[in-house]
């Protein structure tokens, strides 16, 4: 059972940047399981901001491509998302995520929900 910790949120202003990582409790092999950032406002469905799959494409969601990256530490298990050019509508919780698959970045972006695989608790993100 793995455990994923998310760290690195807070308040920033608009234009700003954030790095977010999420710490996992044991090294998942890469080539097994998605690996991705979601994100969640009060009252709406969850979003997929970004993923890794399992043949290590990476796909994003419109609203942040060229503004967010999503990258791995494998030394460390840790996945991280930088995020620049923060604007107000990226304010949310974000959650990392991993589930065992074998499918490409687009793929697995398109199809982890929450309730599926293993999930953090989340880190607050505020852009004012």
């Amino acid at each position: 059972h793995v455990q994923l910790v998310e760290s690195g949120g807070g308040s920033v202003q608009a234009g700003g940047s954030l790095r977010l990582s999420c710490s996992a409790s044991y090294a998942y092999r890469r080539d097994r399981y998605c690996a991705g950032w979601f994100r969640k406002v009060p009252g709406k469905e969850v979003e997929a901001v970004a993923n890794i799959g399992t043949d290590g494409t990476i796909a994003y969601a419109e609203s942040v491509k060229g503004r967010f990256i999503v990258s791995r530490d494998d030394d460390a298990n840790t996945l991280l998302l930088q995020m620049n050019s923060l604007k107000p509508e990226d304010s949310a919780t974000y959650y990392c995520a991993i589930e065992r698959s074998r499918m490409n970045g687009l793929a697995c972006l398109e199809t982890m929900k929450p309730g599926i695989g293993y999930w953090g608790q989340g880190t607050q993100v505020t852009v004012s």
